[in-house]
């Protein structure tokens, strides 16, 4: 198993005099649900009057729209003096993410936030932002297979990494888990959070869940109940079975890229006709689970190669795809693709990284 560390990002956020002990830190580990959990707790902290920081990654649409304050993204110069400022105290062997981690927490603490929503960016224990020293809450969301390489190649082991955000404070865990992931958080001790009647603004048959999670968490923080639920009904996470429509067809953008991830967008296809899906895959996904999830869902599939170094290729992408569906064709871009879809419903799916291309092309036909 590969090593990574917290220590790079300790030592440049020790170098600021610890900014992340000024901030009560709301800390999320989990293989799904972390953007919209964070994005409830966000809007949840805004409701509440509370000058909230919020931290989240992989980007949906924009570089800079995983650093917002109370919702809104930093502007460029901004955030890159902040990032600059790391960069100068940074260890010689620390990453773009350990020092991105460090430079939007000294941020957060300089711009007077009181709040801090900050997603682990792969599992926990090792994860830069798990150098945080003290923290007002640790939330897990649902658990699947991920990251084996890193994390281990069972539940249970990456369970561990991912409990292993939980440093002496308040815990809330997603009531959606696998049976080995619940047991495994039961044996700890620990509940998971009930379910409530959410008042959801957003799709998805397991946004449920990560609104509940996040209710159950504002309430141990004592956020007033008003807010709370001011806060669920305001949250509407982009990219995540995000409706768009344009020159009368239905345009649905789902950046899920594990079959756990998927099953939301499989559910909400069922209610759905004359559909065309454009796909794209990572090379690290794993692209039979993600299709199987989604097979049956629609007629017709159009693969893609994601604009990512870390893509498959497109010949890899459309053999796959002929595994699960019949009618099948390729494209080389995104909008090259929606430009061949001609039917009722377009959902693009299967990596975050296919969105932005996505967006803009459907926003220059609204």
């Amino acid at each position: 198993m590969k090593v990574y560390s917290t220590l790079p990002t300790r030592k440049i956020l020790d170098n600021w005099g610890s900014p992340d002990e000024k901030l009560k830190i709301i800390h999320i580990a989990g293989t799904n649900g972390k953007g919209s959990t964070a994005e409830f707790f966000t809007n949840i902290l805004i409701a509440a009057k509370s000058k909230v920081g919020t931290f989240t990654s992989p980007l949906v649409y924009d570089y800079y729209d995983q650093f917002k304050i109370d919702g809104k993204s930093f502007s460029a110069d901004k955030f890159q003096k902040y990032l600059k400022a790391a960069k100068e105290v940074a260890p010689e062997d620390a990453s773009e993410f350990e020092i991105e981690t460090a430079a939007v927490i000294y941020a957060f603490a300089q711009e007077g936030c009181e709040y801090a929503v900050i997603e682990c960016g792969m599992g926990g224990l090792n994860d830069a932002t798990n150098a945080i020293s003290k923290k007002a809450l640790a939330v897990i969301t649902s658990i699947s297979l991920e990251h084996t390489e890193y994390l281990g190649d069972t539940i249970e082991k990456i369970c561990a990494q991912k409990a292993g955000i939980i440093k002496n404070c308040p815990v809330v865990i997603n009531a959606h888990q696998t049976a080995k992931a619940a047991r495994y958080f039961e044996n700890l001790g620990y509940k998971l959070c009930k379910n409530y009647p959410c008042g959801l603004s957003v799709e998805g048959s397991l946004q449920p869940f990560n609104a509940s999670t996040a209710i159950e968490g504002a309430k141990i923080l004592g956020v007033d109940e008003k807010a709370i639920f001011e806060g669920i009904k305001n949250t509407k996470p982009a990219g995540r079975l995000e409706r768009l429509s344009a020159g009368g067809v239905n345009y649905i953008l789902d950046g899920g890229h594990n079959p756990a991830a998927l099953v939301p967008l499989a559910d909400t296809l069922k209610n759905e006709k004359d559909i065309t899906v454009i796909f794209g895959c990572l090379s690290d996904k794993d692209i039979d689970g993600n299709l199987k999830t989604i097979d049956g869902c629609a007629e017709r599939i159009i693969a893609v190669s994601c604009p990512s170094p870390r893509a498959r290729s497109l010949a890899e992408t459309e053999k796959a795809c002929r595994k699960y569906f019949k009618d099948v064709k390729s494209a080389q871009s995104v909008a090259n693709a929606l430009d061949k879809a001609q039917t009722q419903t377009v959902v693009v799916c299967g990596s975050f990284t296919l969105l932005k291309e996505a967006k803009e092309w459907i926003g220059k036909r609204q």
